[in-house]
């Protein structure tokens, strides 16, 4: 047995579905914990919350081999993606299909636990996790995309808890949508040469010199929705705290990608699953 192989082809799997890099999964996370939290009505059963913070990592580390599966003949012209291991082929392109079928399957084996609604909206979520890579295809903003493929954590958090998806499912969606093409924006500014040289649609293409503008006109909107969501219905102090703090985050945002460096967009990728966690703090605290 080639141990040094083994311990090659582990750590290779490692990157494929980015465990060495979990910010994928925070931000995926976050926003679905929001909805568990408010359906809940404050602290919710030890089932329905390991369900779904385990369900976030295996269907993220899914669509990650899925991602690098579509993208396995571009990455390799990204600065940024090109030591990805469908790119050096370290792994070879039908493992990875193979190991994005078995985590989205693991996954669906959670979800049989919960209520028929639940499993009938993951069968939804798993075509949108499948489709999502080959939008920069042919869709100009994929980024709009990814966030209904990163909020759809939210009706199933609904469906699980309520058995229903009332309004205030979708208004947490519809703020969900905005932060994740803030924050993927941003990460797309990153890559925006490359991008344009191999032909591939971003919002950050697609928005030329109003990126900026447009990423702080999404940050705004999702504050403004959850500020007047929280109103609407009457939340606790801490929940408006939270929302301020996010703002001061945001804030912070536009500081790092004011001058549209590689370098500053992509730290405030990294930095934006701060906002969300400070959003589910403030509704911990509320509820």
């Amino acid at each position: 047995m080639d141990l040094a192989f083994i311990a090659r082809r582990l750590d290779a799997y490692e990157r494929l579905i980015r465990l060495d890099k979990p910010i994928g999964t925070l931000l995926l996370l976050w926003p679905t914990l929001w909805a568990v939290w408010l359906a809940s009505g404050g602290w919710p059963r030890f089932d329905i919350l390991l369900i779904f913070v385990v369900g976030t990592l295996l269907m993220r580390s899914a669509g990650c081999a899925m991602n690098d599966y579509a993208d396995r003949n571009f990455d390799g012209q990204v600065e940024r993606t090109r030591t990805r291991p469908l790119a050096t082929g370290e792994i070879p392109a039908r493992e990875a299909l193979a190991l994005a079928a078995v985590l989205a399957s693991a996954a669906f084996l959670l979800v049989l636990f919960l209520n028929w609604l639940a499993i009938l909206l993951s069968f939804v979520a798993l075509a949108i996790t499948i489709t999502y890579p080959f939008a920069k295809r042919f869709f100009a903003m994929p980024q709009a995309y990814l966030g209904v493929a990163f909020g759809f954590g939210i009706p199933m958090a609904y469906a699980a808890v309520q058995f229903r998806l009332p309004a205030e499912c979708w208004v947490l969606f519809g703020a969900n949508l905005f932060y994740a093409f803030a924050y993927d924006t941003e990460y797309a500014m990153v890559d925006r040469d490359d991008d344009a040289r191999l032909g591939l649609r971003t919002s950050a293409l697609t928005l030329g010199r109003f990126d900026v503008a447009a990423v702080m006109a999404s940050y705004g909107a999702m504050l403004a929705i959850l500020l007047a969501l929280g109103l609407s219905l009457d939340y606790a102090w801490p929940y408006f705290l939270g929302l301020a703090v996010a703002a001061g985050l945001v804030a912070y945002h536009w500081w790092l990608i004011r001058g549209r460096t590689r370098e500053g967009c992509f730290r405030a990728f990294m930095h934006a699953n701060w906002i969300g966690a400070a959003v589910l703090a403030g509704i911990v605290l509320a509820t």
